[in-house]
């Protein structure tokens, strides 16, 4: 919908009245999905039918929350002069995409004897269903985009488990608008270490000799966000007043609290919406997570873009077989 005109006073099918709002949410679409923003011009997100309101609306909302982040691994293939180099991390990403979503999809979609029912509808638009709520629900996670079109509170533990931990392992499965890409070659550079002292030779990548500052700054960027998300979300769990926001007690009153400063650190933005967290505790608290993380992380992020482009080839190294070689030999059997 792209209007201009006030709002409308409609009668429903009972006879009573409800304000429908009006407004430009089509020109926000672009800026929300293609820029990883995510926030909605409704309250509800892209559950709305006036932001999101067919199937065909849906996949393309979808299609451009990942477009440029994948489209990103080919940019990177081009620029360390190996296009098979890119092709290996997109398929890493597609990999963890796909199996995170087929563990959420057979969670929400599987009979439950305990509910007694067929599948988890709550918190669904019928007009969308489960498996497009689901892929939704794991995109917007696995990219730090944050929009919806489904309510993640009312998924069941496993799917919004696993929503929680693609923003926990720092939103690398694609990822925004680069972030997802720097992100996962910490975990690229911890992989081919951890794969050098297995077989006993030299750690390289891209012909570049892995050292100890390189691991131990991989390592930093890797734990400092999530022993600050635990710090800040332990600390809300034993005061009163990060208690009191709380809509659920027990274990998904914890996931409501530790989700939304997992969401603070990520940049992403969604939440588990039955915690009141627009609250003076909870508005500093998270920003300050958002803060510590962005500080901590960052700060190993640049020593390492510095260290390796000072970094000089080295042709003497027993190497690993390269890994474009070992996709490319893959893809052809």
């Amino acid at each position: 919908m792209q209007k201009s005109q006030p709002y409308v006073q409609a009668t429903t099918l009972a006879g009573s009245q409800q304000l429908l709002p009006q407004g430009p949410a089509a020109s926000q679409i672009a800026i929300k999905q293609l820029g990883t923003n995510g926030g909605g011009y409704f309250n509800v997100n892209s559950a709305h039918p006036y932001e999101n309101p067919t199937p065909l609306s849906n996949f393309l909302q979808m299609l451009a929350i990942l477009i440029i982040p994948a489209a990103l691994t080919h940019t990177y293939g081009r620029f360390v002069g190996s296009a098979r180099q890119g092709w290996v991390i997109f398929v890493a990403m597609m990999v963890l995409l796909v199996a995170v979503f087929a563990g959420m999809l057979y969670a929400e979609a599987t009979y439950r004897p305990l509910a007694t029912v067929a599948a988890n509808l709550e918190g669904k638009e019928v007009r969308i269903g489960i498996a497009n709520s689901v892929l939704w629900g794991a995109i917007t996670t696995a990219a730090s985009n944050g929009s919806v079109n489904s309510m993640l509170s009312s998924f069941s533990p496993i799917a919004g488990g696993l929503a929680m931990l693609n923003i926990l392992l720092g939103e690398v499965v694609f990822g925004g608008v680069g972030a997802g890409l720097y992100g996962i070659l910490m975990f690229v550079i911890l992989t081919v270490f951890i794969a050098g002292l297995m077989v006993g030779r030299t750690p390289e990548y891209l012909g570049k000799k892995i050292e100890a500052w390189e691991v131990k700054m991989a390592y930093l960027a890797v734990l400092l966000p999530s022993a600050t998300i635990l710090l800040f979300g332990a600390f809300a769990a034993v005061t009163a007043v990060g208690l009191s926001s709380r809509a659920n007690l027990g274990p998904h009153g914890l996931t409501e609290m530790l989700y939304a400063f997992t969401s603070a650190a990520g940049n992403n933005g969604s939440a588990f919406a039955g915690l009141n967290a627009n609250t003076p505790f909870y508005n500093v608290a998270r920003s300050q997570c958002g803060l510590a993380v962005l500080a901590s992380s960052s700060l190993p992020w640049l020593s390492q873009a510095v260290w390796w482009a000072r970094k000089s080839p080295h042709r003497h190294l027993v190497r690993f077989r390269p890994t474009g070689r070992c996709l490319s030999s893959c893809c052809s059997r």
